[in-house]
């Protein structure tokens, strides 16, 4: 039998290791040299890979050795970062980052689904989203404060290690009883318009998060003449406002329904899209991107609640297949948003953020209304 509070740990610090995986070439990017432009494009590979595989084998053999197998490829590829002697081994490293990050960040949303019940699994996805942040966080504050970036990659898998013996000894949910679970199953939930939906909706709200962390930048460059350094500051405001929006989530939704959160927390983005679009002074452009954080920072957690409650036999495939559509959303977003800043349309960018928002809106209430028209049920 395992032990649910110890299972919650092993997760939480899974989803802090992709915090890490989503930022860990913001800071060195500019340091690995000649060709490293390209590196973005293989950890994305990787995270799709790692996405792809992690419902269905969880769902057919369990959640234990895949989440420790995720955690050795994100530790081969950090210390691959670190130690790389050619552009190919960085690439290498790169895949196996993404690959290990893809399966870490499904797995551990899928497994907090599964050990905890209708009352409890809102509120602890929120704290279990938290730390993605707190990952995040932790790992742009040590490459700010240490100009060496091996020193935190080496930091970091010291950590990393350390969890890794943790997940070898405690004890995991069982994997699916024997037949339970078949490809064509799986391939079934497709056909569920509720599953759709609700991951259209993680659809842009990828999208959105995409477009913020590529391109706030240079948009307060090119539309309010930040300077660089300062511009890049407004990511950290971002991460925070996501955390703060988090740590009370759960309590909220405690409160009132999962949807009116949403909405809740949504209109708080809305105004702050709004804010960053017309903000002059510095301080103001930080509270804007310390809103949008705040207000997107419930998405993941609400709609992770819905498909855990209405897939609980098949979460693991539902999240995969959701959090899919959602890597497809970030490529969307970002290809088009990069084409209108090659042409110097800097002014889309904040209309593409709002206009991720009123879909998300909008799609929400129908995905709900397909959730209880369907009742899936395990056959």
């Amino acid at each position: 039998m395992y032990n649910k509070n110890l299972v919650f740990i092993a997760a939480c610090a899974g989803l802090a290791f992709f915090g890490v995986t989503m930022l860990a070439l913001g800071p060195v990017l500019g340091k690995l040299g000649e060709g490293a432009n390209s590196l973005p494009s293989t950890l994305s590979i990787g995270i799709i890979l790692g996405t792809i595989l992690f419902g269905p084998v969880v769902d057919k053999f369990g959640y234990k050795w895949l989440l420790i197998v995720g955690a050795l490829l994100a530790l081969a590829g950090i210390q691959g970062i670190a130690n790389f002697e050619s552009i190919t081994l960085l690439h290498i490293s790169m895949l196996m980052l993404g690959f290990g990050g893809g399966i870490l960040n499904g797995e551990t949303n899928a497994l907090v689904a599964v050990i905890y019940d209708d009352k409890k699994r809102g509120a602890r996805l929120s704290i279990l989203g938290a730390f993605y942040c707190i990952g995040a966080l932790l790992w742009t504050l040590l490459n700010y404060f240490i100009s060496d970036y091996t020193i935190p990659l080496h930091s970091v898998s010291c950590v990393m290690i350390l969890f890794i013996i943790l997940f070898f000894l405690i004890q995991f949910p069982k994997a699916k009883p024997q037949g339970s679970v078949s490809l064509c199953k799986s391939l079934g939930l497709l056909k569920y318009p509720a599953l759709i939906l609700f991951a259209l909706i993680l659809f842009f709200q990828s999208g959105f998060e995409g477009i913020s962390g590529n391109f706030t930048v240079r948009f307060l460059e090119n539309s309010h003449n930040t300077p660089n350094n300062t511009a890049t500051l407004s990511l950290t405001w971002f991460t925070i406002g996501m955390l703060i929006g988090r740590i009370p989530l759960g309590a909220i939704m405690r409160k009132i329904k999962d949807s009116a959160t949403l909405y809740l927390y949504l209109s708080i983005a809305v105004a702050g899209v709004a804010l960053l679009y017309f903000a002059k002074d510095i301080t103001v452009i930080y509270l804007s991107t310390a809103l949008i954080g705040f207000g997107v920072g419930a998405t993941y957690p609400v709609i992770f609640n819905y498909l855990g409650s209405t897939f609980k036999d098949l979460s693991g495939t539902a999240f995969s297949i959701a959090i899919f559509i959602g890597l497809l959303g970030q490529f969307t977003f970002n290809k088009i948003v990069g084409i209108f800043f090659d042409n110097s349309h800097f002014g889309y960018f904040p209309i593409a953020l709002a206009f991720a928002v009123v879909m998300m809106m909008l799609i929400l209430p129908i995905a709900k209304s397909k959730t209880r028209k369907e009742n899936y049920k395990q056959n």
